[in-house]
């Protein structure tokens, strides 16, 4: 009986620890569920994407917004990641396959459901 007690105390007490070292530590900008990114508006195919200025490009599709009426322009759009946990693993390991000169091009891409949208100009950057 006291091994039960003793084993159920020191379970609880992993748990707590393991949950305070999660929330101590901030998410990398690449695991956030959330993102912002300003780009341009672009279409490939029947699929909107934005090439951000940071050279990310996303995917990006909206229930809410036209994103028609903005092609060609430059937005900052905010919105949520798809998948934002796998999303954040696959970013690392391109990060680290290029910290080791496997990877030539690794900047971000990724998948988003756009949930606001602000047009900065009626044209792209050049």
């Amino acid at each position: 009986m006291k091994f039960k007690i003793v084993g159920a105390t020191l379970a609880v007490a992993l748990m707590s620890c393991s949950l305070w070292a999660q929330t101590d530590e901030p998410k990398k900008e690449t695991h956030k569920n959330t993102r912002t990114v300003t780009g341009c508006v672009q279409k490939d195919g029947d699929e909107y994407q934005v090439a951000g200025r940071d050279g990310s490009t996303w995917e990006v599709k909206s229930d809410s917004l036209n994103l028609a009426q903005h092609l060609g322009h430059t937005v900052t759009v905010t919105g949520a990641v798809s998948n934002a946990a796998l999303h954040g693993a696959k970013e690392d390991t391109k990060a680290e396959a290029k910290e080791h000169g496997i990877a030539k091009n690794s900047t971000e891409h990724g998948h988003m459901t756009v949930t606001n949208l602000k047009m900065l100009s009626r044209s792209c950057d050049k």
